[in-house]
């Protein structure tokens, strides 16, 4: 299989980046949530999402193939003087099985790896971020 840079897509074709990823884990049903905070999108620059498939999901990709996740909710954070610049985006989603936690997880390690980002333990147990 040929080495593909790991990338996150909202729409296709359009690879945003990543500014930071929350780990949590429910400590009674054992299920994860992922929150991805992105502080601008490529797809809203130059009305680039006009021009582009929503993919209905949150595509990940690397050399192992493809993650398509149906986020339980994006917010659209803004903040300025006027209350209209995007400040962030915050995605969140939430894994049951092990077996895409650890999927999931090969991908953050290889996206992590690839954009300079590091992991690092909050103060708060069972969390963590990227």
């Amino acid at each position: 299989m040929t080495s593909q840079p790991p990338s996150i897509q909202f729409f296709e074709g359009i690879s945003e980046e990543l500014s930071n990823v929350s780990l949590r884990k429910n400590r009674s049903s054992a299920v994860r949530s992922v929150l991805m905070s992105f502080n601008s999108l490529k797809a809203l620059d130059q009305f680039n999402s006009f021009t582009k498939k929503f993919s209905n999901s949150l595509v990940l990709t690397d050399e192992e193939g493809v993650i398509n996740v149906e986020p339980s909710s994006v917010k659209f954070v803004f903040s300025g003087p006027e209350g209209d610049d995007l400040e962030r985006v915050n995605c969140t989603f939430e894994i049951e099985r092990e077996d895409q936690w650890e999927r999931f997880m090969r991908f953050m390690n290889r996206y992590a790896e690839a954009n300079g980002m590091a992991y690092g333990e909050t103060k708060k147990s069972e969390e963590t971020n990227v």
